[in-house]
């Protein structure tokens, strides 16, 4: 199903969710969480806590208690959706900082069948593709995200950050070059 028929599904369920139609909720949740999910996924990563899955949990839990608060200002539902996200991720930045505390009962051998050396390396990469996402202005940031991390089109996207397809390109090209300008650095810097 391409994102178009997902968008006027949705817009169809939600007048139905919000009026307390439980299946039309359920089918919104079926639509929105593999979205949300990807979008969690790529500005939270892996191997943290709280886990992409949690808070893509937090954000349809925030979308199914907030449906009916939606109003349709010629924007798609998703738009409403992925607001709603950036402030469930941003609040889960600000609980991770607050929190110092790293609480087990027993330290594992290996975090998810990798050795600790497979781990670090993989959470490293992590790390960097992070900061160079956070190195970017919040919009050109959520236009990567949106693009590349989630694979909206340029149309989607526009409607989600309120701009217009080629202005999301333009901004989308600028930041990739940003990106790899620094890649680049950080390389020469490294020889």
């Amino acid at each position: 199903m391409s994102a178009s028929d997902n968008d006027r599904e949705l817009a169809e369920l939600v007048p139905l969710a919000a009026d307390g139609d439980r299946k039309a909720l359920q089918r919104i949740m079926e639509i929105i969480h593999p979205m949300v999910l990807r979008y969690a996924r790529s500005r939270i990563g892996s191997g943290r806590h709280p886990t992409a899955e949690d808070i893509a949990q937090e954000i349809c839990l925030a979308v199914a208690t907030s449906v009916g608060n939606y109003v349709d200002r010629g924007r798609p539902f998703m738009a409403f959706v992925y607001g709603i996200a950036s402030n469930k991720v941003a609040d889960a930045h600000r609980a991770v900082a607050r929190d110092r505390s790293n609480p087990t009962d027993e330290v594992p051998d290996t975090a998810d069948g990798t050795t600790p050396e497979e781990f670090a390396l993989v959470g490293d990469g992590s790390n960097r593709v992070r900061a160079l996402l956070d190195s970017l202005s919040d919009k050109a940031r959520e236009i990567v995200i949106l693009r590349v991390f989630v694979g909206l089109s340029a149309d989607e996207t526009a409607s989600i950050v309120g701009s217009t397809p080629g202005a999301v390109r333009v901004a989308q090209h600028r930041a990739l070059a940003a990106l790899r300008k620094q890649l680049e650095s950080q390389e020469h810097s490294d020889e």
